[in-house]
């Protein structure tokens, strides 16, 4: 059995490590893009870096695929492996906005066990256990219960004019930390329509799965890690009850945009 609370500990520790060198806390941190649009930062190395070697000390066995570590394949054969996001919503970090977080987990057999998120700009631990529930700051979720999909709440700076029946609420630039909104009820909503890396979100799906919330691909499919290919092509996390509706206000545009789409890091 893991130690969970050495875990704990080792991803609270990395959002402190993040934490030291956040801009929005006076600091300055080295940063440049990895290619066109991809911000990476000295901190997401330096969470990275501290990251492989605790969790690979607290368990030896756990394959790693990590955004900011170069991916050999030695991961595949292995039962168990870490996914990681040293800091997942760079941008907002380096902005100096709270809308980041260490996101962490822990996925056997294609299927997270552990996830977790540290979000020390605000204050937020987040963790899930398959099977047993999902907490935020310790206080249990129960996601979104909304049954009618107009009017839903959806993280978001804009909606395209066919989704303006949709409710905008404020948007983190971490993918996990809008995902965690439903999870804990403050949205109803999150789809995307590109190209996704397992590492962005292994750990925050995990989360809503465990809150109550419905987690797909953007066409309605399970989720699956671990895959040689890390990535996938949309995602869709919502209320259950306008699972069915999500995926066919989708569909056309799904459909249309998944064989153009290129793949691109979330961030």
């Amino acid at each position: 059995m893991i130690d969970s609370q050495r875990l704990e500990a080792i991803v609270r520790e990395a959002g402190r490590i993040a934490h030291d060198l956040w801009p929005g806390a006076g600091n300055q941190v080295e940063s440049w893009e990895k290619h066109p649009g991809a911000p990476v930062s000295a901190a997401d190395l330096a969470v990275d870096t501290f990251l492989k070697r605790e969790l690979g000390a607290l368990l030896p066995a756990a394959g790693w695929l990590s955004e900011e570590t170069a991916d050999c394949g030695s991961r595949l054969p292995r039962d168990l492996v870490w996914l990681v996001d040293p800091i997942d919503g760079t941008r907002d970090f380096l902005r100096g906005r709270s809308g980041w977080a260490v996101s962490v987990a822990l996925v056997s057999a294609g299927r997270p066990l552990i996830g977790m998120l540290n979000a020390p700009a605000r204050g937020e631990e987040w963790l899930g256990i398959a099977g047993k529930g999902a907490w935020r700051n310790g206080t249990p979720l129960h996601a979104s219960r909304r049954a009618i999909f107009s009017g839903s709440r959806v993280p978001a700076d804009h909606l395209p004019r066919e989704d303006s029946d949709l409710t905008l609420v404020d948007k983190p630039n971490s993918i996990a930390l809008r995902i965690a909104m439903v999870a804990a009820d403050e949205a109803d909503l999150v789809a995307t329509l590109r190209w996704g890396y397992e590492w962005d979100i292994a750990a925050a799906t995990l989360i809503a799965r465990e809150a109550g919330a419905e987690v797909t691909d953007a066409f309605g499919d399970q989720l699956r890690y671990n895959k040689r290919d890390p990535r996938a092509f949309g995602l869709l996390v919502c209320a259950p009850q306008i699972h069915a509706d999500a995926v066919a206000r989708l569909a056309e545009r799904a459909a249309e945009l998944a064989p153009k789409a290129s793949p691109q890091s979330g961030g």
